[in-house]
């Protein structure tokens, strides 16, 4: 029964970090190319260099945020060994402390004085079991996994390139760059609001309030695009 309490968290675990990589690839994806599409579309009207422009940000965008997904892995990795070097020189040269920290994290939990003395002669038995307590209990630290900062810079990598050629996909098939925004609009913002109703949805949020914060923040930062490219094109 232990076992496989064990699996089921890890399993959840894993199933949060994939669905924390998606939000951050998917949504700035989404947001970004959109916007750029969007401030193109106010001073050109040749959709193929709005593509090409489009590609461009898609592929330094994904690079630069799995890079970012990347290096954040590798600081909670390098934390978590840094922590845990910390934690076998504590029990080695501060052995009372680290046992009177245990005896303090059992009564908090409202175990008796007898059963608190009682956990430090067990838990003190096995340096890698005290170490691991440790790590878990008091510094509230888990194990990352070993592959995570090349997963995330895959999914987050990934993520991006999905959601940036949501609105970029109509400049594909339509000449005229303003019919394509049009039909760019529509596309992105559905997508945007079903991605943050989910998204909401997910974290409990309202889901109805999640997703149209999410499309009015896509469609903000392409009307401001938009307008700023339409009112440097104007003095030209």
């Amino acid at each position: 029964m232990h076992d496989s309490h064990s699996h089921h968290n890890e399993s959840h675990l894993k199933s949060s970090d994939l669905l924390t990589d998606i939000v951050i690839g998917m949504s700035d994806g989404l947001t970004v190319p959109f916007a750029l599409a969007a401030g193109l579309s106010g001073a050109v009207s040749n959709t193929s260099l709005i593509t090409i422009a489009g590609i461009a940000e898609i592929a330094a965008g994904s690079i630069a945020m799995g890079l970012g997904g990347y290096l954040a892995g590798k600081t909670e990795q390098d934390h978590y060994n840094s922590e845990l070097a910390r934690e076998y020189e504590e029990i080695e040269t501060k052995t009372e402390i680290e046992e009177e920290e245990i005896r303090i994290i059992f009564k908090d939990w409202g175990f008796s004085r007898q059963l608190q003395d009682q956990a430090v002669l067990e838990i003190t038995k096995d340096k890698d079991r005290w170490v691991d307590f440790m790590m878990k209990h008091e510094l509230g630290l888990e194990p990352p996994e070993p592959e995570r900062a090349r997963k995330s810079a895959f999914n987050i990598g990934v993520s991006y390139i999905i959601g940036g050629f949501v609105p970029l996909s109509p400049y594909f098939f339509i000449t005229d760059a303003y019919s394509a925004l049009k039909v760019s609009v529509i596309v992105t913002l559905v997508c945007l609001f079903i991605f943050g109703y989910f998204k909401s949805k997910i974290t409990g949020v309202n889901p109805l309030n999640g997703g149209f914060k999410v499309m009015f923040i896509g469609a903000a930062a392409a009307a401001a695009a938009f307008m700023i490219a339409k009112l440097i094109d104007g003095q030209h």
